[in-house]
């Protein structure tokens, strides 16, 4: 089979699969993430329920500050405006600390990645980082004249060498294969486009055109016609070459990413940022621009924990009394340690009592700091909710970065962070297929799983879009405890998490293992084997006596309010 032949089945699949997804999220009812498995029949999380609980309880709530560490909020959005924290102690922009906390004009949260100098928007992933920091070292080293402990560091920089190499090199095969392939589908579609001149494209009206000896007909005439099947139609091919040309150009753009920045070990993002990176100590860097130059994914994970609720405008958040602190802190690319962990002490210094983390990496070369940072938020009755990736691979027998698990023991002491909640992605399929087939696992790493499939939320510009990942599983997490919090504020972290795991609903049926595609007990997925109940958990709480607090807790203070949360269907 040539190269064009795999190509253009290639491509079929991938129009395929768009529409299948498309027409998914059309028959899918918006909120199906937040409704009830019994009486909805989809594998929701029964927030009308846990809602209608607290109104019989008659609870009332204090506002509680979740911080969402990620690439930027757009916290102009219709929806998300409303619940936005607004630092009390800062003046905006008046270019002074007001509050003293270090950090100038910091109304809506911090942005680490930014300086005097613009914002970071690429960067490079860890692998290629440590690659590029060890090639002054090796890169002319003889081999033989090298001690043990260097031999070592040796063969871990060969490793990295080859791998960040051989992906940039795949990463730019794909992108010439794919501007290759584009160019031939667009030319095959544009033929299309002139022998069905305004008609509708419709199986109907595609078995009225002869392709005659145009090679580029008969591609345009085999593509539409795998993809308009049964009642899938076009009002005509120019929407249908808009849609097609919009993947091609998605495709396009991430190889390009791939090959310019994130596994290009001469290009450094520090210089935008303008601090020390050496400094892991340093904390005082960054800007005041929350949003950043690209903030689609920071933006959809902050709809999910707390849009407006019942509000009639786009979709609801999961907790009504919240306000939404924006740490900027994800490029596209790998984070870098010392961001994350200056990015956590940054929210629990100015008040979050719940962290959201949808990101991950597979090196952490400075895990210590972050450690320290994971420790710090514990000290401080602080939750931290982590997306476990999208790799569909064991997080107990793979590494993925940040984690619960300290890099150095104690002697008599926990080595892995009770705070913190590990999250894998759920589909909306009730039964067999209800893991989602990208999540990662992991019958020890991993706690409980949370809708992370067709997912609808805030985009930037007032918009809504559907996105998928563990990603947006974990926010589902972190919205069902910052609910709890938020409603039984004396409740500690560590009892938020032992909630939120113990009132897990746990399938009775065996699903589709992510790795082996075989069907297993969900209980080998994950320490609970069950997923996130809002309605469980708000039981649960009711009858769980708050543990003492030490030295708390006037940072979460503010005016209680009554639950006047309706149900909505």
């Amino acid at each position: 089979m040539t190269r064009l032949s795999k190509n253009f089945l290639c491509i079929l699949g991938i129009i395929w699969l768009g529409m299948i997804s498309a027409m998914a999220q059309d028959m899918l009812p918006l909120n199906w993430h937040l409704l009830d498995p019994a009486r909805d029949g989809l594998p929701g999380i029964s927030l009308d329920h846990a809602y209608a609980a607290l109104q019989r309880a008659d609870k009332k709530a204090k506002t509680t500050i979740v911080a969402i560490l990620d690439s930027g909020v757009d916290f102009n959005h219709e929806d998300l405006k409303p619940v936005m924290w607004v630092n009390p102690g800062e003046i905006p922009d008046n270019g002074k600390d007001d509050d003293g906390n270090g950090y100038i004009d910091d109304v809506h949260g911090w942005n680490f990645i930014g300086g005097a100098n613009g914002n970071v928007q690429y960067d490079t992933y860890e692998a290629t980082r440590l690659y590029a920091s060890m090639r002054y070292k090796f890169e002319t080293a003889n081999a033989s004249k090298l001690s043990g402990d260097q031999k070592k560091e040796y063969e871990f920089y060969l490793k990295l060498k080859k791998d960040v190499e051989d992906r940039r090199e795949s990463a730019q095969k794909n992108l010439d294969q794919i501007q290759q392939t584009e160019k031939i589908i667009n030319e095959a579609i544009q033929a299309l486009g002139q022998a069905m001149g305004s008609m509708e494209l419709n199986e109907e009206n595609l078995q009225k055109i002869e392709e005659g000896d145009s090679q580029n007909l008969a591609m345009g005439l085999a593509i539409a016609k795998q993809v308009i099947q049964g009642d899938v139609k076009f009002p005509s091919v120019k929407e249908f070459r808009e849609l097609i040309m919009m993947d091609f150009q998605e495709g396009i753009n991430h190889y390009s990413k791939e090959v310019n920045y994130a596994f290009n070990p001469d290009y450094d993002s520090r210089s935008i940022v303008g601090d020390d990176y050496s400094k892991l100590e340093e904390r005082n860097y960054g800007n005041n621009d929350v949003m950043g130059p690209e903030s689609s994914h920071g933006t959809h994970v902050a709809g999910i924990v707390a849009a407006m609720r019942n509000n009639g405008l786009g979709m609801d958040g999961i907790a009504d009394q919240v306000r939404i602190m924006s740490v900027r802190c994800v490029p596209d690319g790998d984070e870098r340690d010392k961001d994350v962990a200056n990015a956590i002490r940054y929210a629990v210094d100015n008040g979050a009592s719940v962290i959201n983390m949808s990101f991950g990496k597979g090196y952490s070369p400075n895990k210590k700091g972050v450690d320290e940072a994971v420790k710090y938020a514990r000290d401080h009755d602080v939750l931290l909710v982590h997306a476990a990736g999208n790799s569909a691979t064991n997080n107990d027998q793979v590494d993925n970065f940040p984690n619960r698990s300290y890099q150095k023991k104690k002697f008599l002491s926990c080595n892995k962070a009770d705070h913190w909640i590990e999250v894998g992605a759920s589909s909306f399929e009730a039964g067999a297929e209800l893991i989602a087939p990208f999540s990662n696992f992991g019958k020890k790493d991993v706690d409980l799983f949370a809708p992370g499939v067709q997912i609808y939320s805030t985009k930037p510009g007032h918009g809504y879009v559907h996105e998928q990942g563990t990603s947006m599983a974990s926010p589902v997490v972190a919205g069902v405890a910052a609910l709890i919090r938020s409603y039984f504020p004396d409740l500690t972290a560590k009892q938020v998490k032992k909630i939120l795991l113990k009132s897990v609903q746990k399938p009775t049926y065996k699903v589709i293992h992510p790795e082996s595609k075989k069907e297993v007990s969900m209980k080998s997925l994950c320490a609970t084997g069950g997923m996130i109940d809002a309605n469980k958990a708000v039981q649960l709480a009711l009858k769980t006596k708050a543990k003492k607090k030490k030295g708390k807790d006037e940072r979460m203070e503010s005016s209680p309010v009554k639950s006047n949360d309706s149900t909505r269907s």
